[in-house]
């Protein structure tokens, strides 16, 4: 890849990124069925099963050049309600960067855009109930600035919040 599209591809990502953590998107997981396990950047795997309920709440562990810590999450019909920083440094990124803590579906969303627009890395692993635990990103493998790693934990639906 030539210098020029190597920043392309970090600004197409940047935009990306910044589009859909500032939306809130309500998306169900990628393919596959209930189970654990990795789905190696192909489309299909472990997931499939699995519909972001209406209500849930999470910990998310994100680094990327964007949004870097780890953040108590509560969500709401497909929006963020709380983002709550669990250190200082991410405590002060969910003050200055409100709205830009995604959901899981904005999570999934921007995996399933890393593999329709070919990142070299989109790849996610699954917990066995089917949600996303680990979504790893990288649009360009010769550029040092553009890849995103998210954690997730502490995973817990709403009672009564499926859909």
């Amino acid at each position: 890849m030539t210098v020029a599209a190597h920043s392309r591809a970090r600004a197409v990502f940047a935009a990306g990124l910044i589009a859909v953590l500032s939306s809130s998107v309500a998306a169900c997981g990628p393919s596959g069925a209930p189970g654990g396990g990795t789905d190696g950047g192909a489309s299909g795997g472990p997931g499939a099963a699995w519909e972001e309920p209406v209500a849930y709440s999470y910990t998310l562990t994100s680094t990327t050049q964007v949004l870097a810590g780890t953040f108590r999450v509560r969500v709401r019909d497909g929006a963020v309600t709380s983002a709550e920083g669990l250190d200082a440094d991410s405590r002060r990124q969910a003050r200055e960067l409100t709205g830009r803590v995604p959901t899981i579906g904005g999570l999934l969303e921007m995996l399933r855009t890393a593999r329709d627009e070919g990142a070299d890395t989109a790849q996610a692993q699954y917990a066995a109930d089917g949600h996303p635990v680990r979504i790893t990103l990288d649009w360009s493998e010769n550029a040092v600035d553009d890849e995103a790693l998210y954690v997730i934990s502490s995973y817990r639906p709403a009672p009564g919040a499926q859909k």
